[in-house]
């Protein structure tokens, strides 16, 4: 069963290890050269591209999120899946915690964010994330960049040792995206591209 659970684990790993190279490409694909890349607004078919790239990264997080809370996790792996979450995000990004039993709602660092529910008390955790779309259409700033918002709800189970739920809750967030031009180098050619990075998860509502 842990030999399967960890097979399990290093599948779905290596296929969000190939996300980030399928990003880069498909956008090049869909946007094309570099003088494409130096117009400033979005077509529709780069609007689309862009915002199905932007709801895929956030199921990747999801999955990550899986990976990082469940207990069946070794420590040194929950790590590595961290670093790779932590590209996801834009830098100084914070993520919101509530819970039934306090009224206040905590932001952390995204690092620290999921190295506490890595920690988290309990013997078993379940976590589903469900209902994700977009709330607010993505809306060019004066730098150039693009944000929007995406709207996601997440069903959290906690379980003690003789396998009793002891804790759930519903909680609806709203994860602020980002859209910013870069560059990269694909066989020796410097290819400008759209590049789709998540900002602030803000908690909105917690019920049971």
């Amino acid at each position: 069963m842990i030999m399967e659970r960890s097979l399990n684990l290093n599948y779905l790993k290596n296929k969000l290890s190939m996300k980030k190279l399928a990003y880069i490409l498909a956008l090049t694909i869909v946007f094309g050269s570099s003088s494409l890349f130096s117009q400033d607004n979005l077509s529709p078919e780069r609007k689309h591209a862009i915002d199905s790239l932007a709801l895929e990264k956030v199921r990747d997080l999801s999955k990550y999120i899986i990976i990082i809370g469940s207990k069946e996790t070794p420590w040194s792996e929950a790590n590595r899946v961290i670093d790779r979450a932590e590209e996801l995000f834009m830098q100084g990004s914070e993520i919101g915690v509530s819970s039934l039993t306090r009224k206040e709602i905590n932001y952390y660092q995204v690092r620290k964010y999921f190295e506490r529910l890595m920690r988290l008390n309990y013997n078993k955790v379940e976590i589903e994330w469900y209902n994700i779309e977009y709330v607010s259409d993505l809306q060019r700033q004066p730098d150039g960049t693009y944000v929007g918002v995406i709207t996601i709800f997440q069903k959290f189970k906690g379980y003690d040792k003789e396998g009793r739920l002891i804790y759930q809750d519903t909680t609806k967030k709203d994860i602020t995206v980002y859209v910013k031009r870069k560059e990269t180098q694909i066989g020796g050619k410097l290819i400008g591209f759209w590049d789709v990075l998540l900002g602030d998860i803000r908690v909105k509502e917690t019920t049971l």
